[in-house]
């Protein structure tokens, strides 16, 4: 008996717990064994990680196409799992060890310090994954990874010496994004840049051979710069080899100020003779763009900041090489100044010696560390380095060829401009929290990569006797003893970049690099959903590796889902205060409302604009369904054994199975093609509209009068037509309609186990057999329909009769809408010119339409009565008089003062969208709510014309 209010979180904390003791999405399953896989690996939340409507909208969508393919009768795996998020997990850690005042990292050693990131890991580190089964998430729970498991760290330790041992992995010197406060290098990903108020610098740098003066410009180059502390890094200033100005200058020299080293004037188009002075001060060492500018050049490469970003001047031999004589003592005054205090003092000493010729304010962007908070330093250090450009040859060429495919295509573009304009990808971080890199360093320096330290110092001791270093008897004194090789090799303290583990998700998830059969079986995937700012950082790099190791890409199908922003189409962020919690939401709301809303939404290419009323309002759309179904069956409504809708005799009764059909029809070929707003709408739009709205209304004459055949059919039909929507619908709300299917009718399975609605033909004896000893004797899979093709079944005469009725109704109740004429109201309809068709069908609807339309009576005419409105009904004229019920000059008054309100409003906001000030300064969700009220006011404006031209007609 279905409860008398829907109640979301009684149901969803049940049905959950019906799906996990019923294992209903373990992949492999006995009645599966035989169908084809469908693959999806979870885009792996970071350990520490809370849900936020990100990870609700990916996980939703993922959702949506796992059940979708699991009732389509395939093996689906939707693999699940974590990050061990290095740099996340230790600050937790570490914040943590502070707040109750324990003994913190360094105190503890490496050893402890891990222990303890374990024991965290154990005891909180599952938050996640118990938020995204509260959302629904399908995914088979007994096979949960972890990027730092046995399994996983076996198949990194090996993809990392069998790279370096292809000459693909090697340590390199570059500039990296260093964070001074975490100490270590980070990602792109995970710098952010923050638009700061600062200032430009114009410095004069002296002419060599000239003196300098202030007063003379022949005597120096100016240079701009919004970083003067790293001027004392400088081994170059760069002009445009076109710029009239410095052509001249080109291969003289500068002496740095303050410095006293003498740099070259370099011609590099790098330069910008419209920013600044044009000429711009080159500092290898601390700058992306200058790094690259130094190595066409052949520049020296002086870092003049520790890691901690001090100055580092004292000892520092690259800095002092070449110095005049007293340089030394600048040094020693500036080693150790903070970055940005050694700025001031620059600048300051810069002034005193006439070396600052103006500060101007400047906005621009800084880098800023997402986890510290700090201003990134470009820092020139060694790392381990992945030779992308070679691994990225593959990978391009796989999309080119369609093997892989983007969803919308044009992410197919980005794709390709990140990946023919790859750089090194440093892969080593100075945390304690990750894969600890396999390389240990002999006692000269000499690096060895293996999979195990045994191996290592096997390779050392070959090595270092084959060189005469040490002497086979000590040689087999190291292997046989482990206290004699104290201190012989030493293993490299950095870890691999988290990126590193998870770009061999797709494989190593499944067991590889063991000879599994879930890799035969389950590898390539089918399908990746996620977010565009990953494309590189995590969807290119597998495609790299599983090229490159399974020399298969690791999915057909990149599906890229838009940014969830607010209703504003704000980006969502803690310092606006507009993040929407998506757990508070579910609370409230439900986790089918929260899913529905965010697949209604998720058009493909477009921000889903995301409001708290749109939530409740499919929230009361679940509501509706559960009293639709409470309805049905107070009505006796049940499919009896062996019932066939094809059989139905009722014409209401066809036209449901027509549109049910159709429904199929369009859900099923928009979710085939990642259209999950055209399909959730599409359901939502039988739902309430057909099934709730039309159909259960023109039933109920039926199903509340006396027993007979066409009523014992209705119950059938209206129990029939709910069980195929349940089905339907339960992709998107799996909770309320998995909850619906259990309590409608005596049923054995589970809904999430229910065949799709698609051609099922009537089977062979054989077959029958075959069946009734797999599938129909699992207690957890509903037995299906023989003989009805839910998806193409058509009856065009019902459909031409019923709809016609919907389309009568629907046009009757918008003019009364448009002409504010009260319900208690009731019109004369007339039949205009009806054809053969009309005049047989009116009179089998006529109490229907009366009742529902608020019409007093039908007539048929050959013209329209005077003072009618005219609407036009699927070709023919359908005459509504208004002679006495509307005062036509009030109401022509009135739609011409709202068509002018309209007009008033669609020209406020082109004049705003006119002025290019305004497009180019006012924050994007500014502009594009501008846009929607434009669109808004042009609908308003259309619908009030139509009604004047319908009062214009009447007369």
């Amino acid at each position: 008996m279905i409860e008398k209010n829907y109640q979301p979180a009684d149901i969803e904390s049940r049905m959950s717990l019906v799906w996990e003791d019923s294992r209903a999405f373990s992949a492999g399953r006995p009645d599966r064994r035989e169908a084809e896989p469908f693959t999806i690996v979870i885009p792996p939340p970071n350990v520490t990680g809370s849900l936020h409507m990100g990870h609700a909208l990916n996980n939703t969508l993922q959702d949506i196409l796992c059940r979708f393919e699991r009732m389509r009768g395939r093996d689906v795996l939707w693999q699940p799992g974590t990050d061990h998020a290095g740099i996340a997990t230790q600050m937790v850690v570490e914040r943590q060890l502070m707040e109750r005042q324990q003994p913190g990292r360094c105190e503890m050693g490496r050893e402890k310090f891990l222990e303890r990131v374990w024991q965290w890991k154990d005891e909180s580190g599952g938050t996640i994954i118990n938020q995204l089964k509260r959302l629904g998430a399908s995914c088979d729970w007994r096979r949960e990874r972890f990027t730092m498991d046995e399994g996983l760290s076996k198949a990194v330790v090996k993809v990392f010496v069998e790279l370096h041992r292809d000459g693909l992995i090697y340590k390199d010197k570059r500039l990296v994004n260093w964070d001074p406060k975490l100490l270590t290098a980070i990602s792109d990903l995970e710098v952010q840049q923050v638009e700061v108020k600062g200032h430009l610098w114009y410095l004069r740098y002296p002419l060599e051979g000239k003196t300098f003066s202030p007063e003379d410009p022949t005597s120096f180059i100016v240079v701009a710069t919004t970083r003067p502390e790293t001027m004392l890094g400088d081994t170059a200033v760069a002009v445009h080899p076109e710029d009239e100005r410095y052509q001249h200058l080109i291969g003289k020299r500068v002496i740095l100020p303050l410095v006293g080293r003498e740099i070259p004037i370099v011609g590099d188009t790098y330069s910008d003779p419209e920013k600044g002075s044009g000429a711009v001060k080159v500092t290898p060492a601390h700058d992306f763009n200058d790094f690259e500018i130094g190595r066409r050049h052949g520049l020296p490469q002086i870092s003049v900041l520790d890691k901690e970003a001090r100055l580092s001047l004292v000892d520092n031999e690259d800095y002092l090489r070449g110095l005049p004589e007293g340089s030394e003592e600048f040094a020693r005054e500036f080693h150790g100044t903070e970055r940005f205090a050694a700025r001031k003092a620059i600048v300051e000493r810069l002034e005193n010696f006439g070396f600052l010729e103006r500060i101007e304010p400047n906005t621009h962007t800084v880098p800023h560390g997402d986890r510290s908070n700090v201003v990134i330093e470009p820092f020139l250090t060694d790392q381990w380095y992945v030779d992308a450009k070679t691994l990225a040859q593959p990978a391009i060429a796989a999309v080119r060829s369609g093997k892989t495919t983007f969803v919308p295509k044009n992410w197919e573009k980005t794709y390709y401009d990140w990946m023919e304009n790859i750089q090194p990808w440093c892969i080593s971080r100075q945390l304690w929290w990750g894969h600890q890199i396999p390389a240990w360093y002999g006692p000269d320096g000499k690096v060895f990569v293996a999979e195990t330290e045994e191996e290592a110092v096997g390779n050392a001791i070959g090595y270092y006797v084959e060189q005469e270093i040490i002497t086979p008897e000590q040689g087999r004194e190291m292997a046989l003893d482990r206290n004699k090789r104290e201190g012989f090799i030493t293993r490299d303290e950095d870890v691999l970049d988290t990126w590193f583990s998870s770009a061999l998700w797709p494989f190593s998830t499944l067991g590889w690099p063991e000879d599994a059969p879930e890799v035969k079986r389950y590898y390539p995937t089918n399908v990746l959903v996620t977010g565009f700012d990953i494309i590189f950082f995590w969807v290119a790099r597998m495609m790299m590796m599983g090229l490159h190791f399974m020399k298969e890409v690791p999915f057909s199908t990149v599906y890229i889902h838009a940014l969830v922003r607010d209703e504003k189409g704000a980006k969502m962020s803690k310092s606006k205060g507009n993040v929407i919690d998506p757990l508070a939401l579910i609370d409230e709301h439900g986790a089918d409302a929260l899913r529905f809303t965010l697949a209604a939404m998720a058009a493909q290419g477009r921000d889903i604009k995301l409001s708290t009323q749109r939530v409740e309002g499919y929230r009361k759309f679940a509501n509706k369904l559960w009293n639709a179904s409470r309805f049905a069956e107070m009505n006796g409504c049940a499919v009896p054994q062996g019932f066939d809708p094809a059989k139905a005799k009722e014409t209401l009764n066809r036209w449901i199975a027509h549109e049910t059909a159709a429904a199929t029809r369009e859900v099923t070929e928009a979710i085939e093609a990642y259209r999950f707003n055209d399909a959730a709408n599409a359901i939502y739009r039988f739902v309430w509209d057909v099934y709730c709205d039309w159909y259960v209304e023109l039933c109920k004459p039926t199903l509340l009068g006396a027993d007979s055949p066409a009523k014992a059919e209705t119950q059938a039909m209206v129990a029939w037509a709910r069980d195929e929507i349940l089905k339907l619908l339960h992709p998107f709300m799996p909770f309320v309609t998995e909850a619906l299917w259990e309590t409608t009718a005596s049923r054995e399975g589970l809904l999430a186990l229910a065949p799709w609605p698609h051609r099922v033909d009537t089977p062979s004896m054989e077959e029958v057999a075959m069946l009734s000893a797999s599938s129909f004797n699992d207690p957890l899979v509903p037995p299906v329909l023989i003989g009805f093709d839910a998806a193409s079944f058509k009856d065009e005469a019902a459909e031409a009769e019923i709809g016609w009725v919907v389309d009568l109704m629907t046009a009757i109740r918008s003019v009364r809408a448009e002409m504010s004429i009260a319900p208690a109201t009731l019109l004369p309809l007339v039949l205009v010119g009806a054809s053969v068709e009309t005049r047989e069908r009116a009179p089998r609807w006529t109490d229907a339409i009366k009742r529902m339309a608020r019409v007093a009576e039908i007539s048929f005419a050959d013209r329209a009565p005077e003072g009618s409105a005219q609407l036009v009904v699927r070709g023919e004229v359908v005459a509504l008089p208004l002679k006495g019920v509307v005062d036509f000059a009030a109401e022509r008054a009135r739609l011409a003062k709202e068509i002018a309100k309209a007009d008033g409003d669609i020209k406020r906001v082109d004049t705003k969208l006119a002025n290019e000030k305004f497009v180019a300064n006012a924050p994007e969700e500014l502009v594009e709510e501008e846009k929607d009220k434009r669109e808004a006011a042009i609908a308003r404006k259309a619908k009030f014309q139509e009604a004047l031209e319908r009062l214009q007609n009447a007369g």
